[in-house]
């Protein structure tokens, strides 16, 4: 028994074959090599073209199954995606538009607007957020802005339902995909119809809802032909990035907490009640496992600017070649603890919830120019964005400044909680693998 896992990023798609036997992977691919552009036409604007994702898919699929001889055992497939981006498709399922993806800042003052409007408190009591700069705002704003694409929307999808109709040829989407689109109404345990009245968006563009484990659709020939793949493979998984890297971490019971990064870095915990941060900094979308009569709240607290800072450190480090991230570990790692007194903020990727949907850029603090190097730029930028290599926390075991990641964070993480923190050591590659095994009982 075998199984699929995609990860749709803004950054590459990954690949991952695993053995559902052992629990290892069998074979694993990202692609681009290099990171997928991220189109900025204005300030604080953010979008991608979905067929690239579906480009890379194609090819990340080949690589992982170049030297597989046992594809009639691939018994599932889950995805895990890029959460709150907008995908619009006309009625032959073709997107009208790039996507406006996670961290595009468009649609704040809509969303601030609707929050006015609307009333703070029912916004929160009934969507736990404030509707913000996410997938309806967004929506709304193409409504405003390009009425002529948005009259011939057919259905609205986030990045990785789009990916499951590609595959499936079924339009599909999960509660936890709605609510972080701030599309579902926790109050009435429904779609966020009040919301979507007050955008004057048609309800009928939200696609059927499915469940996050199940058999949700199958491979369709076509595409099981272009991927080489057997008819018929079931697609049993689907979550955004941060409630499914919570899932893999055994995040899933309130009081339980995970830390992880990708282009952005969150800390997300569980909550049994629908509760709120009267303010949105803070987010609240319903978890992997969230029922009606068992409530499962993902806590989700982002900064936008973690991974993609390393990217445009490591740009700016580097001359004729890209630097690979060890070799950026270890420049960091000849900074003496402190960074000699530099500071730099990570806000450079868009709004950010948690400064209360302000976009206040990067900024940079305490350099001077005849003391600081680029070692200690990038010391101190590690120590912010609390990640190593912009995919994995990694486990020092007592390596003295091997990873300046770790020397710090873990450090003030456990000093300030007066906690133990256990680490698990695991990759970005068998994330929605392992997730999808649920999907049939397979566990």
């Amino acid at each position: 028994m075998y199984f699929i896992g995609y990860d749709i990023g803004s950054s590459s798609v990954k690949a991952c074959l695993l053995d559902g036997q052992t629990g290892k992977t069998v074979a694993s691919a990202t692609s681009p090599d290099t990171e997928l552009p991220i189109l900025a036409l204005q300030a604080g604007w953010a979008e991608q073209d979905p067929h690239t994702w579906w480009e890379h898919l194609v090819k990340a699929t080949a690589i992982i199954l170049k030297d597989f001889k046992h594809k009639e055992q691939i018994s599932a497939i889950g995805i895990s995606y890029q959460m709150h981006g907008l995908v619009a498709v006309n009625k032959e399922g073709k997107p009208l538009r790039n996507s406006i993806i996670w961290c595009d800042s468009r649609a704040v003052s809509i969303g601030n607007h609707a929050l006015e409007e609307m009333g703070k408190n029912f916004c929160l009591h009934h969507y736990l957020n404030s509707p913000g700069n996410f997938t309806a705002s967004k929506l709304k704003w193409v409504k405003e802005n390009e009425p002529k694409i948005y009259e011939q929307i057919h259905k609205i999808m986030l990045p990785g339902d789009y990916i499951a109709y590609l595959l499936s040829g079924k339009i599909q989407t999960t509660i936890t995909g709605l609510s972080e689109g701030i599309l579902w109404d926790f109050a009435q345990e429904t779609i966020a119809t009040d919301l979507l009245k007050h955008y004057g968006i048609d309800s009928s563009l939200i696609p059927e809802i499915t469940d996050n484990f199940k058999v949700q659709a199958t491979l369709q020939e076509s595409v099981a032909h272009l991927l080489g793949l057997p008819l018929g493979i079931p697609i049993t998984y689907r979550a955004g990035d941060q409630p499914n890297n919570a899932f893999s971490l055994q995040v899933l019971h309130p009081g339980e907490i995970a830390a992880t990064a990708g282009t952005s870095g969150v800390v997300y915990g569980v909550n049994k009640q629908t509760n709120y941060d009267p303010q949105s900094r803070v987010n609240n979308f319903a978890h992997v496992n969230h029922k009606a009569n068992d409530k499962r709240i993902g806590i989700l607290l982002c900064v936008n600017g973690t991974g993609i800072a390393n990217s445009w450190m490591r740009r700016l480090a580097s001359r004729k070649e890209l630097l690979s991230y060890p070799e950026l570990n270890e420049m960091a790692s000849q900074s003496e603890i402190g960074a000699k007194g530099i500071r730099i903020y990570p806000f450079g990727n868009g709004a950010e919830r948690m400064l209360s949907n302000q976009d206040s850029g990067a900024r940079m603090e305490g350099l001077q120019f005849n003391i600081h190097t680029i070692n200690d730029l990038l010391s101190e930028l590690w120590y912010r964005n609390h990640e190593s290599d912009g995919h994995e926390c990694k486990c020092s075991k007592g390596r003295k400044r091997k990873h300046v990641f770790e020397s710090y964070f873990l450090r003030s993480l456990c000093k300030y909680y007066r906690c133990k923190c256990r680490i698990i050591r695991y990759r970005w590659r068998t994330r929605s693998c392992t997730c999808c095994r649920f999907g049939i009982g397979a566990f």
